[in-house]
């Protein structure tokens, strides 16, 4: 019975492989380029974030560049510049503020809008990972990645909307872009806290193009498989964290199965500018949207052989914490016990 349940999913499987190859081959190209415009980024210091201001800079935009870290921020000023990808100091602004903050997200878009005059592109960008079983999974980390990858976009395109509408009466090609993820369609094992935020950003995203279209918005979904941006290297592990951090560095640096940031900024920008309502990055990410939209009951059946076979067991200390949580940053050598609120 297994046997023929299996060979059902594999059938299945490959069916999705075929139809999703043949649909990815006729996708359109990009649509014509739009230089000069007025690019927010959160997350925009490093990783996926700073590909996109390099690859935003070079079209000659200005740009708007957001993180928790001033340093980070000013570095990254540092790196357009020496690249090249800007002329001047005065065409990148840089605003730290905390984006899970309603408040501050607000404040920087104000901020944001007085400065420069408008916003033509807004690209939530701003994103945490959690890595590691369900069984040792805190609540806090649920609240850490919703508060994030969820509550951070809303909080951004909640400010800028009405300058984003404003601006599109006047001018036209107004764009908000949610950077989400594969496993905002797919749901990964061993990435639960990540996987729930993700999830609730796609739906998000999709209404918002659903709702904004005809108003002249572009809203772009942008679902990228892995990518090489190091932020392997700022996640939360929990668990086996030494197995879970393994597992996790392997998948995100090697480079068949991620693709590089300059590659994923470049099809953002092309997605962009063409007004796409949604992309995948790296074609292993594109069939595994496909055929779990196809397949959702395969789909999971072989997520649960992937879970069962490859990923590490549970650790069996504080399996289900309430109180505190193990955490190991891949950054950090150090051990931490984070207190979590009763709920």
């Amino acid at each position: 019975m297994r046997t023929t349940r299996a060979a059902l999913h594999t059938a299945q499987i490959l069916t999705g492989i075929a139809a999703a190859a043949a649909a990815y081959a006729l996708m359109p190209g990009p649509a014509k380029r739009r230089p000069g415009q007025v690019v927010l980024i959160t997350g925009g210091s490093r990783g996926l974030g700073l590909a996109l201001a390099d690859r935003y800079g070079r079209s000659g935009a200005k740009l708007i560049l957001v993180s928790r870290s001033v340093d980070e921020l000013t570095e990254a000023r540092n790196t357009l510049l020496a690249r090249g990808s800007v002329q001047s100091p005065d065409d990148v602004l840089l605003l730290p503020a905390d984006l899970t903050d309603a408040a501050q997200a607000t404040m920087l878009i104000d901020h944001a809008v007085s400065h420069f005059g408008r916003i033509d592109v807004l690209i939530n960008n701003a994103g945490i990972i959690e890595v590691g079983p369900v069984e040792n999974q805190p609540i806090a980390a649920y609240r850490r990645a919703m508060a994030t990858n969820f509550f951070a976009a809303l909080h951004t395109t909640h400010a800028a909307l009405p300058h984003l509408l404003r601006r599109n009466r006047v001018h036209g090609d107004a764009a908000i872009v949610n950077i989400a993820s594969i496993g905002g369609k797919f749901a990964m094992p061993h990435m639960l806290p990540y996987v729930a935020s993700k999830f609730a950003l796609v739906g998000f995203s999709e209404g918002l193009h659903a709702e904004l279209r005809h108003k002249g918005v572009r809203v772009t979904t942008v679902c990228p498989g892995l990518m090489r941006t190091g932020g392997e290297a700022h996640a939360n592990y929990t668990g086996r964290t030494i197995k879970e951090q393994r597992w996790f560095q392997l998948a995100a640096k090697t480079p068949i199965l991620a693709a590089s940031v300059n590659h994923a900024a470049n099809k953002i920008y092309n997605a962009v500018a063409a007004g796409r309502a949604e992309i995948t990055i790296t074609p292993q990410a594109w069939l595994a949207a496909r055929i779990a939209g196809l397949a959702p009951e395969t789909t999971q059946y072989a997520a649960s052989l992937v879970n069962e076979l490859i990923l590490p067991a549970p650790s069996p200390v504080d399996q289900f914490p309430i109180g505190f949580t193990l955490t190991v940053s891949a950054h950090s050598s150090t051990e931490a016990l984070e207190p979590e609120p009763n709920s």
